[in-house]
């Protein structure tokens, strides 16, 4: 048998990992994922609401991460804001290996959450 051949039964030898190749995962995946994570650090949603969507480019195994969303009114948007960051980053990271350096959340809309019973806007 000569030198580099294989295994001593005939199998080819095993590829060192930096030679067999990379995996490349799409934009449009990260941000799917991403678009999930803010989806579950927000809640149930108000009525009439649209989904939280994300938006993200990713350069050199860092996903720089957008997410637009819509929330219920009077809240904490603040805290609401760092969760979804926080679960975008924790989830991506997870899922995906990558490096999460920005996740810049932008609030869309506030709905005024109801009250049984209270009229909203103007009455005669």
């Amino acid at each position: 048998m000569s030198e580099g051949t294989g295994a001593p039964d005939g199998r080819p030898a095993a590829v060192p990992p930096g030679g067999r190749g990379a995996t490349r995962i799409a934009d449009r995946v990260v941000a799917k994922i991403a678009a999930q994570a803010a989806r579950e650090a927000v809640g149930p949603l108000p009525p009439g609401a649209g989904i939280p969507h994300a938006t993200v480019v990713v350069h050199h195994d860092a996903a720089h991460v957008g997410v637009h969303l819509e929330l219920e009114y009077p809240t904490d948007i603040g805290a609401r804001c760092h969760e979804v960051r926080r679960q975008v980053t924790q989830r991506v990271g997870a899922l995906v290996g990558m490096a999460v350096p920005e996740v810049a959340v932008q609030v869309e809309r506030l709905h005024l959450a109801s009250a049984p019973g209270v009229a909203h806007g103007r009455t005669r």
